[in-house]
């Protein structure tokens, strides 16, 4: 990322979102229809552009003992996805949506597209 500028996501901790790419992507049933399962977004690290999504990409890491953790062993761990792979969910529309930026009385709104409701 540039250092210059802080880069601005539509994206906040604590929305529902859709992993849109990688092994969490929605598949279709048997009528050929999505199966989308909204996850809620933990964190978002804005420097590094990516996202810490509930109950995606976890990865399997192995701790020694210590103080903290007297056995150690191996510790599942949700590592970050990239923002790009991830899209807020619509929950008006039922489906993923993109969003626009409206001002009203000097605040800054997050707007679906696909509904036009408000976030």
């Amino acid at each position: 990322m540039s250092k210059r500028f802080k880069p601005k996501y539509n994206i906040k901790k604590g929305d529902l979102v859709i992993v849109i790419s990688g092994a969490a992507k929605p598949r279709k049933d048997d009528n050929g229809k999505f199966e989308y399962k909204p996850r809620l977004v933990k964190e978002v690290l804005v420097e590094e552009g990516k996202v810490l999504v509930e109950g995606v990409n976890i990865k399997t890491k192995h701790t020694k003992p210590s103080a903290q953790n007297t056995k150690g062993g191996i510790v599942k761990v949700e590592a970050p996805i990239h923002i790009s792979n991830v899209m807020l969910w619509d929950a008006k529309a039922k489906a993923p949506s993109k969003v626009k930026r409206q001002r009203e009385e000097g605040k800054t709104l997050r707007i679906f597209k696909k509904s036009g409701e408000k976030i």
